[in-house]
């Protein structure tokens, strides 16, 4: 055998040996991992499953299967309060953790929101840990949802919202067809997007009158985002699925459409005063033209999201407690038609503000399926003393661990609301009663960090609710359309979603869902002569 032959002999052998060494030692670490995470770690003695307990791979699982919301809710009802969602997480279940938590200046967001940046370096309200960042974003952001700026946005959303009525009522039963059934969801998202179109560019989106940005509607959930916030270092990965491809597709779409969108509103200056670019650039830190709109695109995106998506799945699955609890409906119906008597008397104001029935049916939609269903994560903020405990729920928490609320569970806790998967809106209309449930109650989160555009999403809301109910009536659509959205099998997502009384989500950190499918029909003689306008103009 020649030298050379036995130098490649010797290269593969060596070659095996260390592989298998390599592998060796990689089993032994993760064995060892596992057993000091188990039973050393500062946290081995909360309860928890074990999978959770020793990776992060058990959140990221279900973030991949959209469950993680229903999954968490699951958990607390087996290991109670305060489970260990991950090797270095807890989560909790109580009010006086929701209070602790997200009321706290000694906490701050925690840096697993990273995996949401553009680039280096560039902050949005969405992913700015740091407190004085997050300041300055608040304050730019806060400036056109603020009290004034909604008073002076107001009849432009109205007339948003009027578009929408006129699309419900085109969808209404002619004398040569049947009434066609609508998706809320789309219609919802589209009313919505345009609202924020306005808002943020003083651009006119038009999503819900032509086709051509529709694509934004539909690119805005992120597939990635909350599995890379259970495990960060999985966001800089892509699993190449055709989910994982489709949503890749989506959000280039999406950013190409919003990209299009901020050059065309720049190139017309400032004549909008109460739109986002305005005030961003009133309140431009950075000189660079560069960075300022690198982070306008960063603060855009997060906008547009939260003011569009949020407010359309509050809209799409209150129309789907009202038609799957009809004495309910009747009764808001009643308060609404006894209250107004035209369109032109709905908006914000004293009458509206009076229609106790319509805020309390809003607020059991945002319990029974809030818009951000999961745990927003948090930590110690960076400068806090360690000889300063954090105590939680009476348990002081040791350094490094991330905490939260689970905001699905929360809002599902038996304790503080009894039937908890009922639709219920009663349990709002008296001030007196049930204070647990009212302190335990933060579909917007709390604190420096709470929604910004709350005000607007309950103006938005009522508005499109009270505008609806006056002119239309409508019921769930028959047949398979109408009804396969109603119940998805526990082996398609997961035990939880059997309840067929209840909004099915998907938690992609923000809610994604689809339907309902309605039928809607005119309410009363005014809307059926509106009715025969729009058909005529149809046919035009």
């Amino acid at each position: 055998m020649t030298r050379s032959h036995l130098t490649m002999e010797f290269s593969v052998s060596d070659l095996v040996a260390a592989v298998a060494c390599a592998i060796g030692f990689g089993i032994l670490y993760s064995i060892l991992l596992a057993a000091y995470r188990l039973l050393f770690h500062p946290l081995s003695k909360y309860p928890g499953p074990l999978t959770a307990k020793v990776s992060g791979l058990y959140g990221a699982f279900y973030a991949s299967r959209t469950t993680l919301h229903l999954r968490t809710w699951q958990d607390h009802v087996r290991y109670g309060p305060i489970v260990r969602h991950g090797p270095n997480k807890l989560v909790f279940n109580s009010i006086q953790a929701l209070r602790s938590i997200y009321q706290n200046d000694r906490i701050t967001k925690s840096r697993s929101y990273l995996v949401s940046q553009r680039a280096p370096g560039i902050y949005g309200l969405f992913n700015a840990v740091d407190k004085t960042i997050h300041q300055k974003k608040r304050r730019l952001v806060g400036q056109p949802l603020s009290d004034k700026s909604l008073r002076a946005f107001e009849p432009v959303m109205i007339g948003q919202i009027d578009i929408f009525i006129q699309q419900l009522l085109r969808s209404c039963r002619t004398k040569g067809r049947d009434a066609v059934p609508i998706n809320m969801t789309n219609q919802s998202k589209y009313l919505t997007m345009d609202v924020m179109g306005y808002l943020a560019f003083g651009y006119p989106l038009n999503l819900q009158t032509e086709a051509t940005n529709r694509v934004m509607a539909h690119s805005t959930a992120n597939f990635f985002f909350n599995i890379g916030l259970q495990l960060p270092f999985l966001g800089s990965f892509r699993v190449w699925t055709l989910r994982s491809l489709r949503s890749l597709i989506r959000g280039k779409r999406y950013l190409q459409s919003l990209e299009k969108v901020i050059i065309q509103r720049l190139a017309e200056g400032q004549h909008v005063k109460h739109d986002l670019l305005f005030m961003s650039d009133s309140l431009r830190v950075s000189e660079d033209n560069q960075v300022w709109l690198d982070e306008i695109r960063s603060e855009a995106i997060w906008f547009l999201i939260a003011g569009s998506d949020t407010t359309s799945t509050t809209l799409s699955a209150l129309f789907f407690y009202l038609t799957r609890n009809p004495d309910c409906y009747q009764r808001l119906a009643r308060e609404i038609r006894s209250t107004f008597s035209d369109g032109s008397e709905i908006y914000s104001g004293p009458r509206l503000a009076s229609c106790s029935y319509l805020r309390a049916c809003i607020d059991e939609t945002l319990r029974m399926s809030p818009a951000l269903p999961g745990t927003l994560w948090r930590e110690k903020a960076a400068g806090v003393s360690p000889s300063e405990p954090l105590v939680i729920d009476g348990r002081i928490i040791p350094e490094g661990t991330q905490l939260g609320v689970n905001t699905y569970a929360l809002l599902h806790n038996e304790e503080y609301f009894p039937s908890p998967f009922t639709f219920k809106p009663e349990r709002w209309l008296d001030p007196e009663s049930n204070q647990a449930s009212r302190e335990a109650f933060a579909p917007f989160s709390l604190g420096s960090r709470s929604c910004l555009g709350k005000s607007m999403a309950y103006l938005e809301v009522s508005l499109v609710m009270a505008k609806t109910l006056l002119q239309l009536d409508f019921d769930e659509a028959p047949g398979v359309r109408g009804a396969h959205l109603t119940r998805l099998s526990e082996k398609e997502l997961g035990k939880g979603t059997e309840r067929v009384k209840e909004f099915q989500m998907y938690d992609m950190f923000a809610a994604a869902h689809d339907g309902p499918f309605l039928k809607f029909r005119p309410a009363g003689e005014d809307i059926k002569t509106l009715y025969t306008v729009v058909e005529e103009h149809d046919h035009e």
